[in-house]
């Protein structure tokens, strides 16, 4: 079987942020930016301002505040800060109350997140435990030698921190199925790690959220969603877009997905790397569970630390193998300007084309002679691969790590050749420099079958998750290693040398 691709259109067409409802765990108040009257509020706002939805609707949001505080919607807001938590405190049927308003600016109004804040005496209330909480963990990850070990380090210090049953890293392969890398969890729970997840569990959508919002916080998947009043934004005349907003509604389905997991509540942090969502920390409760805006921000600045180290160990691994590729690159170059002979100075000596490419067989077609070196398809078939790069007009590099699906009579000799590398120095005259991998049988193990990550009913419009995440192992043929960014270069600015060694010897004039 080939790797086939979970990434779901349908799934990833949802519209997440046009959900129009929100978790309860707070409250959700739209302000009109010119004079902070309320113009939306989410239903459950009686329990923020003892008043029903209906009856604050164009209300000033300054009779349930303090004038101080409302004084920040004008001066802080002015540079386009955006999700700033601002402190609050509500007075409402004659009680005050702390509560805490991230605030997100738009063009002609702001969105208010609330939430009540806990007791001062709570631990992750206080800066002082919060930063110290950050300090202890930033310099355990810091210390880690290997990504293994930061995996283990941060693991171990947000489970600490944070009391999550299982926390998870995630990480996202090419196609954007997800694989746990790293996983702690108490007595008792499915382990997942090593399993792969398809595309489709977090779908195109979702992941691109995580591009502008840091984490995404569940703590009750059996929640009753809480609409908003009224159901059209007055000012925009539409549903209100709620991409920025943690509080914002769960499709049905993703809490059908926790539930099926035996779990209750969730938190993801997101990874990145090279600006590129690289991966997720992925927070499994079996219980309820309620994390602070403090705590929140534990994980996101770690998170960051995490991304930050990740970048530094694989940059430091990624520069000594590129380094070593060019030392063997700059050996073979003046091997062939010295022997004078492009194939003996790639086939013998200390250095090879195998060791440049890392391949374990290279077929060399150059002046009508065609030889070879490691393992290789038999020269009929070379020749007829030849022939079939002319057909194509393939005269720039070019790699597969499937050849079969690109080259039918591929199927023949993919124990040796199912990856190929091809540096053209003269197509026309047919001769290229071909370099091949072997297969290897990837036996993928997925967390529950992916052909059965979405299940329609009967009417082809309500559809589930899948209920089992036990191992559905798939062996994966006619596939090889792939082929990394810095063997690609290395390769491409080989061909280049070869391309105006050859040049120079067809035409002396060049050289001149």
């Amino acid at each position: 079987m080939q790797k086939k691709n979970y990434d779901s259109d349908f799934c990833g067409s949802v519209p997440l942020n046009f959900i129009n409802q929100i978790q309860p765990y707070g409250f959700l108040v739209i302000l009109k930016r010119s004079d902070l009257s309320i113009i939306q509020v989410s239903q459950n706002i009686a329990g923020l301002l003892n008043e029903e939805p209906d009856q604050l609707i164009n209300k000033s949001f300054n009779q349930f505040v303090e004038e101080q505080e409302t004084k920040v919607f004008h001066t802080r807001f002015e540079n386009k800060v955006d999700k700033l938590p601002v402190p609050l405190t509500i007075n409402a049927n004659g009680q005050r109350k702390k509560y805490l308003a991230i605030t997100h600016a738009k063009e002609e109004y702001f969105i208010l997140e609330i939430e009540e804040v806990q007791s001062k005496d709570d631990k992750d209330n206080s800066f002082i435990s919060v930063y110290q909480d950050i300090k202890q963990a930033a310099y355990a990850i810091e210390s880690a030698d290997t990504v293994e070990d930061a995996y283990d380090i941060t693991l171990r210090e947000l489970k600490r921190i944070s009391g999550f049953d299982k926390i998870m890293i995630y990480q996202f392969d090419k196609d954007w199925n997800g694989i746990v890398v790293g996983e702690i969890q108490e007595e008792g729970m499915e382990s997942y790690m090593g399993l792969r997840f398809p595309a489709s569990d977090i779908p195109k959508q979702a992941r691109q959220l995580y591009l502008k919002n840091p984490y995404r916080q569940i703590p009750d998947c059996n929640y009753t969603p809480v609409k908003l009043y009224p159901i059209i934004n007055p000012l925009t005349q539409t549903f209100i877009d709620l991409s920025d907003c943690n509080i914002r509604g769960v499709p049905a389905v993703h809490t059908e997905y926790l539930r099926n997991m035996k779990i209750s509540a969730s938190m993801s942090t997101r990874i990145i790397k090279d600006e590129k969502l690289w991966g997720l920390i992925s927070c499994h409760h079996r219980d309820p569970k309620f994390l602070s805006y403090e705590l929140c921000s534990v994980f996101e600045l770690l998170s960051g630390i995490l991304s930050a180290k990740f970048s530094s160990i694989q940059n430091k691994e990624e520069y000594d193998y590129s380094s070593r590729l060019q030392e063997i690159h700059a050996k073979l170059v003046e091997q062939i300007y010295r022997q004078g002979n492009v194939v003996e100075a790639i086939s013998n000596g200390d250095s090879t084309i195998l060791d440049l490419l890392n391949i374990e067989g290279a077929a060399i077609s150059y002046k009508k002679n065609l030889e070879t070196v490691g393992k290789t398809p038999d020269k009929n078939s070379l020749k007829d691969l030849i022939i079939w790069l002319q057909t194509n007009n393939i005269d720039k590099t070019f790699h597969t790590t499937e050849l079969s699906d690109v080259y039918e009579d591929g199927l023949k000799f993919t124990d040796i050749a199912s990856g190929m590398i091809v540096l053209p120095i003269h197509a026309e005259k047919g001769e290229y420099i071909l370099g091949f991998r072997p297969e290897v049988v990837e036996k993928v193990n997925w967390g529950g079958n992916p052909d059965e990550a979405i299940n329609f009913e009967k009417d082809g419009k309500n559809y589930h998750p899948r209920n089992s995440f036990k191992l559905w192992q798939q062996t994966v043929k006619n596939t090889s290693l792939p082929w990394q960014k810095h063997e690609l270069t290395v390769a491409e600015n080989f061909r280049n040398v070869l391309v105006e060694y050859a040049l120079k010897k067809y035409n002396p004039d060049v050289a001149k």
